[in-house]
């Protein structure tokens, strides 16, 4: 039997709308899911968004405060897709408030925001799951397993790269994503958090890293108004950009393994060249996200002049076959926040963990902090165990 879950989503820019789709959609790939999302309320500080989106979207209850949504006892379970700065804050009331949360990444602006809202998701006895999206690619799924099986040898290094260009347009109007006080890190939260999050999905805990981050375009222009995603604002007010728009770091897993991860929001020419290449004794595995479902793999014994096949992946990895028959047919963004909609509530119908969680989300922070301190100090900084 089915049962209806009242949903709400906090904050309807690009990625609530994404997420509210999500729940619309799960339903249709996961048809054995006993919980139906039904779209209770959205807020949104913006006048007139949370009601475009209700109208749009079918939600009951539009609302510019998210603290009605936490008073709301129709309200079970909630996307939390605000900016940065306001996630500890909306994470530890609704936790506290008994609602399930569904969090973007990276939740908050440092490791301490997230343990904040681990902590208060413990305490409440609800469950959380973190927007980590790229681990839930069928090819990336496929790529942990052949590691995890040896079919690579032992992993001897990895680098992963986040290279785009949304920020790259010396127009692009100075939001809240440039603050400190109200986007945090810059790059590091934004980009490199996924890739931590990959390094760790792929190969296990970092044990210590060195960073490098820079500044490229030093001002933007203050938006007169309200905006959404990444706006050009010419002609305001020059400010400086307070946070990073690149990130070189060097990583050592607990395995032995080396790593170089990389990542830039100004990358002229670089439209979510998001990727990894992952070298073992034995064999080579690579991964382009712009190439969804298509693997490289090395394999063998030959060492010297082996060669790479293609391959694409089907329906026996992850949950592809949940949205296509067979190999080779092509997936997209937004069915990986499908995924991640069925974890979600997968973990709320079965009281138990499904896809990144909370603490997923403290030990990629973890690391981003430690990178911060690398790029202040010059030097190697050791994780916490």
């Amino acid at each position: 039997m089915v049962r209806a879950l009242g949903v709400a989503v906090v904050g309807f820019g690009w990625m609530g709308r994404v997420h509210t789709q999500a729940y619309a959609r799960v339903l249709h790939h996961f048809p054995r899911l006993s919980l139906r999302p039904e779209p209770v309320a959205v807020a949104d500080e913006v006048p007139g968004r949370a009601e475009e989106a209700a109208a749009r979207y079918g939600f009951a209850t539009a609302v510019r405060d998210w603290r009605e949504i936490a008073a709301d006892p129709r309200v079970e379970a909630v996307s939390i897709t605000a900016p940065n700065f306001l996630h500890r804050e909306i994470g530890v009331a609704m936790a506290g408030a008994g609602k399930h949360i569904w969090i973007e990444k990276p939740v908050g602006l440092t490791a301490d925001d997230a343990r904040a809202v681990s902590s208060a998701v413990a305490e409440a006895g609800v469950r959380g799951t973190v927007g980590f999206n790229y681990r839930g690619v069928p090819a990336v799924v496929a790529a942990r397993e052949l590691i995890a099986s040896g079919g690579i040898g032992d992993v001897t290094h990895v680098r992963i790269r986040l290279f785009s260009d949304y920020a790259a347009h010396p127009e692009g109007a100075l939001t809240w994503r440039y603050e400190r006080e109200r986007g945090g890190s810059g790059v590091l939260g934004d980009l490199a958090s996924h890739g931590v999050d990959l390094a760790r999905f792929l190969l296990g805990e970092i044990e210590a890293l060195a960073a490098d981050t820079a500044v490229f375009v030093p001002l933007r222009a203050r938006p007169a108004g309200a905006t959404a995603g990444h706006a050009r604002a010419s002609g305001g007010e020059p400010a400086p950009v307070e946070n990073e728009d690149y990130v070189n770091c060097l990583l050592r897993f607990v395995s032995g393994a080396r790593g170089v991860l990389e990542a830039c929001r100004v990358s002229v020419g670089e439209q979510n060249n998001y990727g990894f290449e992952i070298h073992g004794t034995e064999g080579a595995v690579f991964w382009d996200f712009r190439r969804m479902g298509e693997l490289g793999v090395s394999r063998g014994t030959s060492y010297q002049d082996q060669p790479v096949s293609t391959v694409y992946v089907g329906p026996g990895a992850g949950d592809y076959g949940a949205f296509q028959p067979g190999a080779a047919n092509s997936m997209g963004y937004d069915d990986l926040k499908v995924v991640e909609a069925h974890a979600f509530l997968r973990s709320i119908a079965d009281d138990r963990p499904y896809g990144a969680t909370l603490a997923d989300a403290v030990r990629s922070a973890t690391a981003l902090d430690a990178m911060a301190r690398s790029a202040a100090s010059g030097g190697w900084v050791t994780l916490e165990a």
